[in-house]
C-alpha cells in the first residue's frame, strides 16, 4: 500500500494512501492525531474528504458527473426523475416492474396528513417558502416512525419523503397566494402532479403542459446530488448522530435555504430584475463584472467545483432554447438572459477565467419561464436534491465504520486566566 511521510518537530509520520475507482488520491490521516497530537487545519473543508462514498463522482476540471457510474448525458433525457431517484437511493437503475412498483409506492404516500396541511397553513403568508418546508419536514417524525436499524422501515420513509416534498412545496405556495390547495392525482406523473397541484384551480379544468412537464424532470434529474456539497454533508453529519430521517433532511433544507448555498438561481433572475430597472441594456453590467474595484458580479457564471462548462449547463441549455423557442420572448427578463449569455459567451474576459453559464443561470430561467415565482425557486432545487440527501444519509447510517461526525479545530483565544469578582472587574 502506498503511503504519504509526513514530518513534525524532527519526527516522521507515515500515512496511508487511499485510491479512489476513479483514480482520486487521498491521504488518510484518521491517526494521525492519536500518533502525532496534530491535527490537520482546512477553513470549510475544501481539501479535506469527509467520507467514502459510492454515490456520485465530480471531475470539475473535466466537468464530469456521473450518478452512481452514469454519465449525467445518458440519464437526462433518458431515465426520468423517479428512475434516477431509484438509482440513487437503491444503487442500481430499477427493471419495468421495479419501477413501476416504486410510482405506486410514490403514489401512494403523496397526500399529507390533514395535520400538516393545517401546520402549513399556520404561518404567515409572508413566510420564506424554504422556511415552511423545513418546519414541515421536521414535523413529520410526529406522523411517522423513524428507526434506522429497520431498513424496510427506511425504505418506506425514503419513499415518504420523495412523495411528500412536492405536496409540501405545493400546499406552501397555494397557502402563500391565499388559493386553495390542490389534492395530488394518482393518474399523473411525479412532475405532472406537482404542476397541477401547483397551478390547477378547482374553478376550472388544468391540462398539464407536456413542455413543461418534460423540463420540469430534467431539471429535478440535473439537482439530484452534487457530491459533498454543505446541504449534503449537513443531512451527513446530523444523520450521525443518530437523529432520524426527517430531522436530518429538514437540516438540509435548512442548510441549502442560505444565499451561498440553493438560491444562486433566484439571485439570477433578481440581477436580470436590475438590469431591467436600469433601461435592458446588460453591456454596463459585463463591464461592472470586469472592474477589479467594483463588487458587482454576474450571477449563474462560473463554479466552484467546475473549472470548465458545468456538464448540467450543457443539457439544460438544450432546454432552456427548446421552451424559450416554443414560448416566444415575451418576457424582457428571459430576452435579457439570452442577449447575456451570447455576451458573455464571446468575452475574452470570460472565456480566459471560464466563467460559463452555469445551471442556475439556466434553471431559474426555466422556472421563471413555467410561471413559478422567484421565492419558490430553492424549494425547486430542493425537491431534486432530495435523492442525492437521502442516498447520503441511508449510506452514511449502513457504514459499519461510521461515527458520529466531530471535526477538530485550533483554538486562538485567550490563554488561561483567573477569574475576577463581579466587583472588582
Amino acid at each position: 500500500m502506498q503511503s504519504a511521510r509526513l514530518s513534525i518537530d524532527g519526527n516522521t509520520y507515515e500515512l496511508p494512501v487511499v485510491e479512489g475507482s476513479e483514480g482520486e488520491i487521498g491521504v488518510d490521516i484518521t491517526k494521525l492525531r492519536a500518533e502525532s497530537g496534530a491535527i490537520t487545519l482546512d477553513p470549510a473543508f475544501g481539501n479535506t474528504g469527509s467520507c467514502t462514498s459510492d454515490i456520485t463522482f465530480i471531475d470539475g476540471e473535466k466537468g464530469i458527473l456521473r450518478y452512481r457510474g452514469y454519465p449525467l448525458e445518458q440519464l437526462a433525457g433518458n431515465a426520468t426523475f423517479l428512475e434516477v431517484a431509484y438509482l440513487l437511493s437503491f444503487g442500481e437503475l430499477p427493471s419495468a416492474s421495479e419501477l413501476a412498483s416504486f410510482e405506486k409506492e410514490i403514489k401512494a404516500h403523496t397526500l399529507l396528513d390533514e395535520d400538516v396541511r393545517r401546520f402549513i397553513e399556520a404561518f404567515p403568508r409572508t413566510t420564506h417558502p424554504m422556511t415552511v418546508a423545513a418546519a414541515a419536514v421536521a414535523t413529520l417524525s410526529a406522523f411517522y416512525p423513524s428507526n434506522p436499524n429497520d431498513a424496510e422501515l427506511t425504505r418506506t420513509n425514503i419513499i415518504r419523503l420523495i412523495a411528500k416534498l412536492k405536496s409540501i412545496a405545493a400546499y406552501t405556495y397555494k397557502h402563500r397566494t391565499g388559493q386553495p390547495f390542490m389534492y395530488p392525482r394518482s393518474d399523473l406523473s411525479y412532475s405532472g402532479d406537482f404542476l397541477q397541484m401547483m397551478f390547477a384551480r378547482p374553478t376550472e379544468p388544468y391540462k398539464v403542459s407536456g413542455t413543461f412537464e418534460k423540463t420540469l424532470d430534467l431539471l429535478l434529474v440535473l439537482h439530484a446530488d452534487h457530491e459533498q456539497n454543505c446541504s449534503t454533508s449537513t443531512a451527513r453529519m446530523v444523520g450521525s448522530s443518530g437523529a432520524d430521517i426527517f430531522a436530518s433532511i429538514s437540516a438540509a433544507l435548512g442548510a441549502l435555504s442560505g444565499p451561498r448555498h440553493g438560491r444562486a438561481n433566484q439571485e439570477v433572475i433578481e440581477m436580470l430584475q436590475m438590469i431591467e430597472e436600469a433601461g435592458g441594456d446588460h453591456q454596463p453590467f459585463i463591464e461592472r463584472a470586469k472592474d477589479r474595484d467594483d463588487d458587482f458580479k454576474l450571477m449563474g457564471f462560473g463554479h466552484r467545483v467546475y473549472k470548465n462548462f458545468d456538464p448540467r449547463a450543457r443539457l439544460i441549455k438544450a432546454a432552456a432554447d427548446e421552451l424559450l423557442a416554443e414560448l416566444g420572448a415575451d418576457d424582457p427578463l428571459l430576452e435579457i438572459a439570452k442577449q447575456l449569455e451570447a455576451a458573455a459567451l464571446e468575452d475574452e474576459f470570460f472565456i480566459e477565467r471560464k466563467l460559463y453559464p452555469n445551471v442556475d443561470f439556466y434553471s431559474g430561467i426555466l422556472y421563471r419561464a413555467m410561471g413559478i415565482p422567484t421565492e419558490m425557486f430553492t424549494v425547486m432545487f430542493a425537491i431534486g436534491r432530495l435523492p442525492g440527501w437521502l442516498a447520503h444519509w441511508k449510506e452514511m447510517k449502513d457504514d459499519p465504520n461510521g461515527r458520529i461526525y466531530r471535526p477538530r479545530q485550533i483554538y486562538t483565544g485567550p490563554t488561561e486566566r483567573d477569574f475576577v469578582p463581579l466587583e472588582s472587574r
